[in-house]
């Protein structure tokens, strides 16, 4: 049985739509109390951002909701914080620590290897769709990346924003990479950090092109099922939940069983060495070994529909919740898979013979309960692991938290 890459994506900046805007304000400074002008000052995830003034005063209009604001200025460290709109509007000033690099620290050892680790980060941080194949990484040398090689894991990092230019959807988007974690070994993808969209230039044609590719790519994906999910039309914009029920596989033994058989099998055939041949036991302990490399559940998929009222779990005013028990199986009727996904060998979700090849991806949860917001935003990180399509479809197939499709290109 072959193990299936599985993502764990954590989508970084949340908010609640609401009728009122309210205005997030203050000054940027150093430590000295010296003002700080033409910082940037962005709110992740999304498409807004502002910068500091000559006096060090930025100011952004805000709607209610839960944000993560990341403050940038060459020769300083990039600063966080996580603010909550409700009511009122919010004074922030902000204080950056300047960014002290020794030479020694700035001189990077030529690394024979950094290519192909570059090429794998881009693989499972970018994607390998067709829309992937037409971003690019403008500055990879800023990536800090290390390869631990007896636990098989790459781990990758930013100090300042990486830039990729996406053709296919039309954004520029610069990623802080706060965590990036590819293990060979569990095939599990995790990152994490604070992206930021701006729009391309391009003609008008080019600008049509990018709006249809848009909505191809926040239809069916996890933001929008979020989405649905929270007003309560997943059902109506297409999707099924479903249940992948996991049950222990009766033909496979105890673990305690088989390593003491193992055990056992393996000194008599230590022993055989000096002793006449028995073929049974080698017969034996290959049997043994079979059974050990059997999957300890077998996978039942339960078709009958999970409907979203018994799923979804009202928290706040701002803020739903979902809970279950073994796999989430979310199939979406509105788009099928693209061949480059269904040609890819271990990716693919297994579906019953009678279902279209619709877009399949489950969920598995790791945190209860997870958290998630009007956008489709998710609160909690590292809260659900994503297999299938969603596990595919990565930074090349993402679109800003306040992405709204304008009623032409839905028509």
């Amino acid at each position: 049985m072959k193990s299936l890459p599985i993502l764990l994506l954590l989508l970084v900046g949340k908010i609640c739509f609401a009728q009122q805007n309210y205005m997030l304000s203050g000054t940027v400074k150093d430590k000295r109390g010296e003002a700080l002008p033409g910082a940037g000052v962005y709110v992740s995830g999304y498409k807004i951002a502002t910068a500091s003034n000559h006096n060090g005063h930025y100011a952004l209009s805000l709607k209610p909701g839960n944000y993560d604001i990341l403050v940038q200025l060459i020769g300083y460290k990039a600063l966080n914080k996580n603010i909550i709109i409700s009511d009122k509007a919010i004074k922030l000033d902000l204080v950056l620590e300047e960014s002290i690099t020794q030479l020694n620290e700035v001189t990077i050892k030529p690394d024979p290897d950094r290519p192909h680790y570059i090429a794998m980060f881009k693989d499972f941080f970018i994607g390998t769709t067709p829309n992937a194949e037409q971003c690019k990484m403008i500055n990879p040398n800023v990536l800090l990346i290390d390869y631990d090689k007896e636990q098989a894991k790459l781990t990758v990092k930013t100090d300042q924003f990486l830039i990729i230019e996406n053709q296919a959807l039309g954004y520029r988007i610069k990623y802080l990479v706060n965590n990036f974690e590819y293990s060979s070994r569990t095939n599990i993808i995790y990152y994490e950090g604070f992206p930021y969209y701006e729009d391309l230039q391009g003609s008008a044609r080019k600008k049509k092109i990018w709006a249809k590719k848009r909505l191809t790519a926040y239809l069916g994906s996890s933001q929008h099922f979020f989405n649905a999910l929270y007003k309560g039309t997943a059902i109506e914009e297409g999707f099924i939940i479903n249940k992948l029920i996991t049950q222990p596989n009766r033909d496979k033994p105890s673990d305690s069983i088989i390593r003491a058989n193992i055990k056992r099998l393996t000194k008599v055939q230590e022993g055989l060495l000096r002793k006449t041949i028995n073929l049974n036991h080698g017969d034996s302990l290959s049997y043994w070994f079979r059974k050990k490399n059997l999957p300890d559940g077998i996978s039942i998929l339960s078709r009958s529909p999970i409907l979203p009222d018994t799923l979804v779990h009202f928290k706040n005013q701002d803020i739903k919740s979902i809970n279950f028990t073994d796999k989430l199986y979310i199939i979406y009727t509105k788009e099928k898979e693209d061949p480059l996904f269904a040609n890819r060998i271990g990716l693919s979700i297994s579906r019953p013979l009678d279902m279209p090849d619709y877009q399949i991806s489950t969920i598995t949860l790791q945190i209860a309960p997870v958290y998630f917001y009007a956008n489709g935003g998710i609160y909690n990180p590292r809260a659900m692991l994503y297999a299938g399509y969603w596990a595919w479809e990565k930074i090349a197939d993402s679109v800003p938290m306040d992405y709204l499709p304008s009623a032409d290109v839905k028509k």
